[in-house]
């Protein structure tokens, strides 16, 4: 694997303890402790803390480095990390804990134990400055900073240790930890690997951006995120089986790894464009796919503020490379998918629809037009959405 881009902080730090006699003795342990509840934004990061995605990350965020990722979008130790990873609690729980004290990490919606922490540090946090700093704005239209406003008002900080992938695996036989990714690209012979950031069903302009990665890289890692979205987003599974159609139709097999991981976006924008680049260099990733509003949501950041702030980087904060493509369209002159890179004619040739018209035309059963989405895809949405209407 040493031909591979080296993880971020320079080594993979996985936090899952193996299967054996160590994780049943400290299972064992933790069924004493006192139980604190996950939502599922903090379940999804004790999954990607046992992955080792957050290298160099080994646990929730103590204050020290909270302040300097707000302030500066890097650790107090000078790594760059763009958002923080926290525990919030209420300030009730906060304070029935003792410094040092180990407690279990709890899903309670599986009633399950999925790791530990010790607890070295608890704080308070201002909400509004992490909002703006983070997101910026205090919009709690906003779904991240809504989400923001709902939780506890102190964090709980300190190491982790992580039994469970919490069925990731189960549900997704895509779900791959960093270690298993760069086996797989090591195993093809890849070299540089451009990573797909996606969240949504792929149309002819995802494939168009994907396929010019192509063109550079040795391979692609289409990689979605099946942590929770916003409502109305598409579901993980629908999701899963479109991107498995349009991969079995229109990529070469020895070129492409279709693999998933758990995060949960926050839909950052610019900060959260950083923290996929970085999440996607530990799994063994030598590019990253930054496009159009990228990890964006509403009106809340620019077209390409996600590619500027890469600009912003000092040299050695990433190995990872940004790759910045243009939005990509259908020409009806140029008879192709273009961008306004490679296109010269005006608005009035470009066939484009909106997502709500998108929407509707597969609610009542009617396809897209082939040059805006394979008719594969379309296919697997408007069952899913016609199987809503009957609901």
């Amino acid at each position: 694997m040493g031909d591979l881009v080296a993880p971020h902080g320079g080594t993979l730090l996985p936090l899952m303890i193996a299967e054996g006699a160590a994780r049943e003795y400290a299972l064992t342990e933790a069924r004493r402790m006192r139980k604190v509840g996950l939502s599922s934004q903090a379940l999804s990061d004790v999954v990607m803390f046992g992955m080792g995605a957050f290298s160099p990350l080994t646990g929730f965020l103590k204050q020290e480095d909270y302040l300097n990722v707000l302030n500066e979008s890097h650790l107090a130790n000078g790594t760059l990390w763009p958002i923080p990873i926290t525990l919030p609690v209420s300030n009730e729980t906060a304070a029935s804990i003792a410094i040092n004290e180990q407690v279990a990490l709890f899903n309670p919606d599986a009633s399950e134990i999925v790791g530990t922490m010790v607890v070295e540090e608890t704080y308070t946090y201002d909400k509004k400055l992490e909002a703006r700093q983070v997101f910026r704005t205090e919009d709690e239209r906003h779904p991240a900073v809504a989400n923001l406003c709902r939780q506890g008002e102190a964090y709980l900080a300190g190491a982790v240790q992580v039994f469970s992938e919490a069925g990731y695996r189960d549900r997704f036989p895509e779900f791959a930890t960093p270690k298993e990714t760069r086996r797989i690209f090591s195993g093809r012979g890849w070299k540089t690997v451009a990573a797909f950031q996606t969240r949504n069903p792929m149309h002819r302009s995802h494939e168009y951006l994907t396929k010019l990665a192509m063109e550079i890289c040795d391979g692609i890692l289409i990689h979605p995120l099946v942590g929770r979205l916003k409502t109305g987003d598409v579901p993980a599974e629908v999701r899963m089986e479109t991107y498995r159609a349009l991969l079995d139709n229109y990529y070469p097999k020895n070129r492409v790894a279709l693999k998933v991981y758990p995060l949960e976006m926050r839909y950052g924008g610019p900060k959260e464009a950083i923290l996929h680049a970085i999440i996607r260099q530990n799994f063994g990733c030598s590019h990253l796919i930054v496009g159009r509003d990228h990890a964006g949501v509403g009106n809340y950041y620019g077209a390409f503020d996600a590619q500027l702030i890469f600009d912003e980087l000092e040299p050695g904060d990433l190995h990872i490379r940004p790759l910045k493509l243009d939005t990509a369209f259908w020409c009806r002159r140029c008879g192709a998918v273009a961008s306004q890179r490679t296109c010269p004619h005006g608005e009035e040739d470009h066939l484009t629809v909106s997502g709500t018209e998108l929407r509707r035309l597969l609610r009542v059963g009617e396809h897209p037009p082939e040059e805006l989405m394979r008719p594969e895809v379309a296919d697997i949405l408007a069952t899913y959405y016609q199987g809503q209407n009957a609901e």
